[in-house]
């Protein structure tokens, strides 16, 4: 039985290993491939075709949301935002994780119950971890993209100025933005351009400029919304405030910067007194330890 279980235990780790291996390397950039179906499609529609396994997920996706319905599990009302934080929009990123969050904890339980020490404590610690884990993960991929959008908002503004001062309106300008930063900044595009479908159904600009400061929830973002919304309602010229802001956005990266490499003085004292002073002691030391222990050997003969 023990060896059976560390023969499945090695394929199931060498499967899991080969398939993340080949994941790895067939991978194409999304950036990549969507600039070349622009070359490619340009003028004409482009349809991709479903495959048929997306039959099949879409038949788990409609099973499992029957499971729930009948074990009353209700679904989370902030879920369809949390998953829009990250970048997940629409139903299927919501029946894919919930859906995670009841095959996960199945097949944790079902590892649990193969390991043959301490079974019951894993059959349950495994379910439970499991159950949690798609919590975890979507925390860190919202963490992940709000980082992303941070990192865009000094080129997004900088080029929000010269289009500014080129001449367009501020809502062409951010069009064009978005427009211009789809390969190299996506997030941030994605947000543009949510603003400007909004505007296009008919909201509000000022509610639409408000709405992409509470998705990100970031003091950048918030304050450009700010911003917009002062020179909306005072009449303040966009050009000037954008070249203000922009200004003020760059001194604060470069204050980060400064702030980030003055902590590395206090970080670099672990690495250095854990492993940098120990190998200084054993290479200047260790040569007169030797010396002093021979002496006293030869004495004590």
């Amino acid at each position: 039985m023990t060896l059976l279980f560390y023969l499945a235990f090695a394929a199931t780790i060498f499967s899991a290993l080969a398939l993340v291996g080949w994941l790895f390397v067939t991978r194409t950039s999304r950036a990549t491939m969507q600039r070349i179906r622009e070359v490619t499609y340009r003028g004409r529609s482009y349809r991709r075709s479903a495959p048929a396994s997306s039959d099949a997920g879409r038949r788990l996706l409609a099973i499992l949301h029957w499971v729930r319905a009948r074990l009353g599990l209700a679904d989370d009302a902030d879920l369809p935002e949390r998953l829009a934080n990250a970048g997940y929009k629409g139903t299927f990123p919501v029946d894919a994780y919930n859906a995670a969050r009841i095959l996960i904890p199945l097949l944790a339980l079902g590892a649990g119950s193969l390991v043959p020490w301490s079974r019951m404590f894993w059959m349950i610690a495994l379910p439970a971890a499991g159950f949690i884990a798609p919590n975890v993960v979507l925390t860190r991929l919202i963490k992940r993209r709000r980082e992303k959008i941070r990192r865009s908002i000094p080129d997004a503004i900088d080029l929000l100025v010269i289009c500014v001062d080129a001449g367009l309106g501020i809502d062409q300008a951010l069009l064009r933005v978005g427009q211009e930063l789809g390969i190299s900044h996506p997030q941030i595009t994605e947000e543009l351009l949510q603003i400007n479908r909004e505007q296009r159904a008919g909201k509000p600009r000022i509610q639409a400029w408000a709405d992409m400061a509470g998705r990100s929830e970031l003091v950048d973002i918030d304050a450009f919304a700010s911003m917009l919304l002062q020179t909306e309602r005072f009449g303040t010229p966009i050009a000037r405030a954008l070249s203000v802001f922009a200004d003020n956005i760059r001194l604060k990266r470069r204050q980060l910067a400064e702030e980030m490499a003055a902590k590395t003085t206090v970080k670099i004292i672990f690495p250095l007194v854990l492993f940098i002073f120990p190998s200084m002691f054993i290479v200047l030391l260790g040569p007169a330890a030797l010396t002093i222990v021979r002496g006293m050997s030869s004495m004590g003969q």
